[in-house]
């Protein structure tokens, strides 16, 4: 291993720095979980750039060529995975692939409004598990024993980071739960279903228009409608990665405005509490 090699270099010669570990993760708020715990130590590529979508997602040459290099392949369980992490590990067979959602109980992809005022679930798992700091602390722990695995050399680094980052997802968590607090038990409407364990941490109810990239038959159109009325729904959440035309009806239909909520925002900290700012405002109107 090239570490190994500077790092006997580094005993005798201190002028030698140490070779980083070379990262590979499938969306932008996972560099932002291994950038918390490995900072100078990782070189981290994203594979789903900004403004793509993770279910359709084709990595270019250029990141093929990081793949490669890659020491780590961080997954978590989005879609354009299931197709390409094959052909990474073909790419490059000394890359450890490490699934940092070990330890999470993923619950089914929640869609559209059916039957008598229930959703029902959809076969695939939700793989949003970074949008509930909880879960976000296992991502972490994972993460840290990996690069303490692949970088022993900095395994008290990694160890100290972790300790600091977990700190911040509690601070974090706590804010979250005061803000939202007055929101219990209120609905989140939502485009992509994205924002289930979010929704489920903080006592939410989140109200899908689409999922798997199936939109709503008339039929269930109408259901909608009628229940975002009913929910006294004035927002519609939608994410840049998909289009807003459905969104646009059913907010047009009940007099809603459409906000946008990314929940592959670069700075996922600051991403979350400005997401529940904006839920908080919208559940100030009481329901119909």
């Amino acid at each position: 291993m090239k570490r190994t090699l500077f790092l006997v270099l580094a005993l005798l010669f201190p002028v030698f720095s140490m070779a980083k570990v070379d990262v590979v993760v499938s969306i932008i708020p996972q560099k932002y979980f291994v950038k918390k715990i490995a900072r100078d130590l990782a070189d981290v590529t994203v594979m789903v750039v900004p403004g793509a979508n993770p279910a359709t997602y084709e990595p270019k040459p250029s990141q093929m060529k990081k793949i490669a290099r890659a020491d780590l392949y961080f997954s978590i369980g989005v879609p354009f995975e299931k197709a390409w992490l094959p052909r990474f590990r073909a790419q490059n067979p000394k890359m450890k692939i490490v699934d940092i959602t070990e330890g999470i109980k993923k619950v089914p992809m929640q869609s559209h409004h059916h039957h008598h005022d229930r959703h029902h679930l959809a076969s695939s798992l939700d793989p949003h598990v970074w949008l509930s700091p909880p879960l976000v602390k296992i991502l972490a722990e994972n993460i840290t024993k990996s690069l303490q695995s692949e970088d022993p050399a900095h395994s008290k680094i990694y160890a100290k980071n972790l300790a600091k980052f977990e700190k911040e997802i509690d601070m974090l968590d706590e804010k979250l739960k005061k803000t939202l607090e007055p929101c219990r038990g209120r609905a989140m409407m939502v485009f992509h279903p994205s924002w289930g364990y979010f929704a489920r941490t903080y006592g939410l109810r989140q109200i899908p228009i689409e999922i798997e990239g199936k939109e709503p038959k008339s039929k269930e159109l109408i259901h909608l409608i009628h229940e975002a009325k009913e929910e006294g729904v004035d927002t519609l959440f939608v994410q840049p990665q998909f289009s807003q035309r459905t969104a646009r009806i059913i907010a047009k239909a009940i007099g809603a405005s459409i906000v946008p909520a990314d929940p592959l925002a670069e700075n996922w900290s600051r991403n979350l509490l400005q997401i529940a700012k904006k839920v908080t405002r919208t559940c100030q109107k009481e329901p119909h």
